[in-house]
């Protein structure tokens, strides 16, 4: 069976960070987080995978080469214009080596078990098979019903009385003739577009997988922050991480002065600087970061190479690469420091961006 990842979003929402890197390339618990989706896929078994690319394409090849690191083998295709989930599927069409195909949105922190799920298509004799999760509040998301037969009845859109919990997970498995069927070379849907039209044709088999395993969509800086410290914690499963789970994860060349207190799955990047008395909670540290005496950071990334003065306060904030934040400062209320931004000592802003 093949793998193919959907990896091209450029990621906006979690802007400034991937101005300088794919969502899909930024640490979570002190990694790409792409390593610990293809960890899964190669712990399942599948040997070949193939990333459709697009945004900064280069990075992906860079970090991860042919995959036998990984114990895969990794193929790259990369989109000349963004063709969406649909058309990112067609694109890689060529590259396909067998005759069942598991698809996977590059931005999605999963626990499900990828070999019970091929094995659900294969006794539901599937022709497409979506990995579907229960949430408690599914008006935020597309609701997948599906019948006593397990066959998926419709796809609809966010609406205020959802008829079931059940939301598509990011996660398909598709028979090769199925995917010859997507329209190439043109933008294409995968939920709105793809899905719908097989349900219209009574000759296909769509049918839904329902687990109620852990499941995340990382695309936010709330759920980035919360989807790593849960793989920190061992609440989120991923075979790229090994050892002790706990409150921290602290990096190889990483120095934590005595008397910090790094709690609530906080990680800390290879090279960063923690200095006395810092407090930090469900923090992302990349690699780098000199954060200096006194300091308290709660739910905040900080961007490679980032400097945070002596009592400062971030929280639920979000600093880029290189930005330097005086001592007092104080960023609250999902704050944003873009690349390289100099705040002065004392300066203390409320404001979305910075």
């Amino acid at each position: 069976m093949d793998a193919v990842v959907l990896v091209g979003g450029k990621g906006t929402r979690l802007r400034p960070l991937t101005l300088s890197a794919p969502k899909p390339m930024l640490p979570t618990a002190g990694l790409p987080f792409l390593t610990h989706l293809l960890s899964r896929i190669a712990a399942a078994g599948i040997e070949h995978v193939v990333l459709s690319t697009s945004y900064q394409a280069q990075v992906f090849e860079a970090e991860f080469g042919d995959g036998s690191k990984l114990g895969l083998q990794i193929d790259y295709v990369t989109e000349e214009e963004p063709l969406g989930t649909g058309g990112g599927i067609a694109n890689v069409a060529d590259r396909l080596r067998h005759d069942t195909v598991m698809v996977f949105n590059g931005d999605v922190l999963s626990g499900a078990d990828l070999g019970e799920l091929l094995e659900f298509h294969r006794a539901n004799r599937a022709d497409v098979t979506l990995h579907l999760v229960r949430v408690g509040d599914p008006r935020a998301f597309g609701c997948v019903p599906t019948d006593e037969a397990n066959r998926v009845m419709a796809f609809l859109e966010k609406t205020q009385d959802p008829p079931t919990d059940q939301i598509n997970a990011g996660c398909y498995v598709f028979e090769r003739n199925l995917i010859d069927r997507i329209p190439r070379g043109r933008l294409v849907s995968v939920e709105r577009e793809v899905f719908p039209a097989l349900l219209s044709d009574a000759d296909v088999k769509v049918c839904g997988y329902v687990d109620a395993t852990y499941w995340r969509d990382m695309g936010t800086p709330e759920d980035f922050v919360r989807g790593s410290a849960d793989l920190v914690r061992g609440i989120a499963p991923s075979p790229a991480l090994h050892g002790h789970r706990g409150e921290q994860l602290v990096h190889d060349g990483a120095a934590v002065s005595p008397g910090a207190v790094l709690i609530g799955g906080t990680v800390v990047g290879r090279g960063a600087e923690i200095g006395p008395g810092v407090r930090l909670d469900g923090a992302v540290i990349f690699d780098g970061v000199k954060v200096e005496a006194g300091s308290v950071i709660e739910r905040s990334i900080i961007g490679f190479g980032a400097r945070i003065g002596p009592r400062a306060l971030i929280r639920d904030g979000v600093i880029g690469d290189g930005a330097d934040i005086g001592a007092r400062c104080e960023l609250l209320r999902g704050a944003r420091v873009w690349p390289g931004v100099a705040i002065p000592d004392g300066g203390i802003r409320y404001s979305s961006d910075v």
